[in-house]
């Protein structure tokens, strides 16, 4: 689950992490009271997206080289101004694509003087099955760039679960960044800070750039990307209230009510299967073959008729969706019970692209035995390569 900036550096506050100071608004009248509750004279006003680049991104509607989503301000009644001009209007990121999203929140901050500009983030490392920290002086930049051009610059370590964090991974970071003296007892006050919110929320991501030095000689946080781990949010009642649903694709929002694991693409062939590894391995043919997924879902081992059918509900409602291929294997989940699911789903939204079944594993002559005898308009395949053959091809013919 991701948040929004402000909703982060709440939350990095709560652990003493140094942020600066700033307010949540809504509307203009509440950005207008946030910047006259801050000391000023210098204001940043940011777009609140589940996006990065915010600060180089676009606004539809405004000329080209309007300013992007993250501004400067001088005054109150320019924080007004920029307000006007970009709530309720589409920002489009590198991240976010053509479509933009839009800004319906602003987060007014005091302004830093910076003195220089570093990045950290911090992720769970499946290699080593170890929190990693990645430290780079590089701040500011998009990272990935860094990364290619110049990856001597970005140096990552873990830190054993057994330990914990202690000083020579704070002495670490501030080697890296080059900070002596009370910078360096910051920087690895900060380490243990850092480390102490990531385990004890379930973060799955932290990511913080830039992270800077002022001209007052303070170690800030200027930025702060949260992504929680969702199978840990029951633990955390108190981070789930702070989910924003607009930032969400509906499909996916009403994917997590019933448990499915479901990523909207932007292909036109939807995928419904069983086990993260084989919708992966789905994707791929169905690429190899010319075609593109529409989606990622996996209905998980023990899935219900009535969890399958919301699936394929979820899957019709996509507009782009021009076929759908169900492939699944039976193992602890039945053929039947997928069929019946699949069955009671068409009845009920109708079909209105090509559907192909595969099949395979436990009760498998029945879940064919419950298609066949439905009377729909479903095609069978023997395996994934002639499921992926067949509904590309299917695809392309009703395109025809």
């Amino acid at each position: 689950m991701n948040i929004h900036e402000y909703q982060g550096k709440a939350v990095l506050k709560n652990f003493g992490v140094t942020v600066s100071a700033g307010a949540p608004a809504f509307t203009v009248d509440e950005a207008i009271a946030a910047a006259n509750a801050l000391p000023g004279p210098v204001y940043v006003v940011k777009s609140q997206i589940h996006a990065g680049g915010r600060g180089k991104g676009k606004f539809k509607g405004l000329p080209a080289d309007a300013k992007g989503g993250v501004r400067l301000a001088k005054s109150v009644d320019e924080v007004a101004s920029f307000a006007r001009e970009m709530l309720g209007r589409t920002l489009v990121t590198e991240q976010t694509g053509p479509a933009g999203k839009q800004v319906n929140r602003l987060y007014i901050e005091d302004g830093s003087e910076i003195e220089k500009e570093f990045y950290l983030s911090m992720l769970v490392d499946r290699e080593t099955s170890r929190v990693a920290f990645v430290v780079s002086t590089e701040g500011g930049m998009d990272i990935e760039k860094v990364a290619h051009d110049t990856p001597d610059k970005i140096v990552t370590f873990s830190v054993d679960p057994a330990t914990g964090v202690m000083a020579h991974h704070g002495r670490k970071i501030a080697q890296v960044l080059g900070l002596t003296g009370d910078l360096a007892k910051q920087a690895s006050i900060l380490t243990a800070q850092l480390y102490n919110a990531f385990l004890s929320t379930d973060m799955a991501m932290l990511e913080i750039n830039p992270l800077v030095v002022t001209k007052q000689g303070e170690l800030r946080c200027l930025d702060a990307k949260i992504n929680f781990d969702s199978n840990a949010l029951y633990r955390h009642h108190e981070l789930v209230k702070l989910r924003d649903l607009t930032e969400e694709d509906e499909k996916e929002i009403e994917a997590s009510k019933y448990d499915l694991n479901y990523i909207a693409l932007e292909g036109t062939i939807g995928c419904m299967v069983n086990g993260a590894g084989r919708a992966m391995a789905t994707m791929d043919i169905i690429k190899r073959y010319g075609a593109t997924p529409a989606n990622f879902l996996d209905v998980g081992g023990g899935a219900t008729k009535e969890k399958v059918a919301a699936a394929f509900k979820i899957i019709t409602s996509d507009p782009n969706v021009k076929g759908i291929l169900v492939n699944i294997f039976g193992g602890i989940m039945r053929c039947d019970v997928v069929a019946e699911g699949v069955v009671a789903a068409v009845r009920e939204v109708g079909l209105s692209v090509p559907l192909v079944v595969r099949l395979e594993g436990t009760n498998v002559e029945l879940g064919k035995k419950v298609i066949a005898e439905s009377g729909l308009n479903v095609v069978a395949a023997d395996d994934l390569d002639d499921a992926a053959q067949k509904i590309v091809r299917a695809t392309r013919k009703e395109a025809a």
